[in-house]
């Protein structure tokens, strides 16, 4: 057993060379990498949360964009609506004023016939009765 202790004691030294000159070197090391890493995951993340409260914002405004725009369509098939509604007002009383200018006319016309068919007519059964009473004075002469 005594043969055993300066191996024991040789083990005992390595171990203690070995600690400090590589595993607290190598702990340090791994350890200063956690914190870069979690340092950096850490930035990542806040990157991240960034990116995307700025593509909520650019959501928000896109939509406030396209409410803008459809309010403007809106706006401006309406007034064409009532253009078109005022148009079609404005040439139905156009219409209708010469619908009724046309009914004058022909009810004129209509009267100036009558009227020119009477005075004919009139002229006519005079000339009737005047042959047929002429007729009965020449055979009775």
């Amino acid at each position: 057993m005594l043969q055993a202790v300066p191996t024991i004691v040789l083990l005992i030294v390595v171990y203690f060379f070995l600690k400090t000159m590589l595993f607290t070197p190598l702990e340090r090391v791994l350890g200063e990498r956690d914190s870069l890493t979690a340092g950096t995951r850490r930035g990542a993340k806040e990157s991240l949360e960034a990116a995307e409260r700025k593509q909520k914002e650019y959501e928000q405004r896109l939509a406030e964009a396209r409410a803008e725009v459809y309010k403007s369509q809106e706006e401006m098939r309406r007034q064409w609506l009532d253009e078109q509604a005022s148009r079609i007002a404005a040439e139905r009383a156009r219409m209708q004023a010469r619908v009724e200018a046309e009914k004058q006319r022909l009810a004129a016309e209509s009267a100036a016939a009558r009227e020119n068919l009477t005075l004919p007519s009139a002229e006519l059964a005079a000339r009737i009765a005047d042959s047929i009473l002429n007729r009965k004075a020449g055979t009775a002469a």
